[in-house]
């Protein structure tokens, strides 16, 4: 048997090894939001808008694992970080930008499904 059929998933996908790492709605708004500036974790917070702060801590955690997001501490007391792409971060501005034209492009093809759901 081989390895896709074992894990259900492609060994040599790029799309698919991408996806894990970039692939949840609060990633890819983080992403999107550092690719403008590095930000403190509070701002973050409030121009995601619909997360929590435990969500958005998991979320920067993994990103800063994957080598997307680095995490700079700028004083102790009182305690202030902020959070910035990493090169590879960086890297993902034109997906991004593909990715908004693409949503632009059928967003009303999209709010007519959720309307018909």
């Amino acid at each position: 048997m081989d390895n896709k059929k074992k894990s259900g998933r492609d060994p040599v996908c790029p799309i698919v090894d991408s996806v894990d790492v970039i692939g949840s709605k609060w990633k890819l708004l983080a992403i999107r939001y550092l690719a403008d500036s590095p930000l403190g974790f509070n701002e973050l917070l409030r121009r995601i808008g619909s997360t929590n702060s435990k969500e958005l801590s998991l979320t920067l955690k993994q990103l800063g694992n994957s080598g997307l997001v680095e995490r700079k501490i700028l004083s102790v007391q009182p305690f202030r970080v902020e959070y910035a792409l990493t090169q590879m971060g960086y890297e993902l501005k034109p997906v991004l930008e593909d990715l908004r034209k693409w949503g632009e492009k059928w967003r009303s093809h999209f709010e007519q499904t959720l309307l018909a759901n």
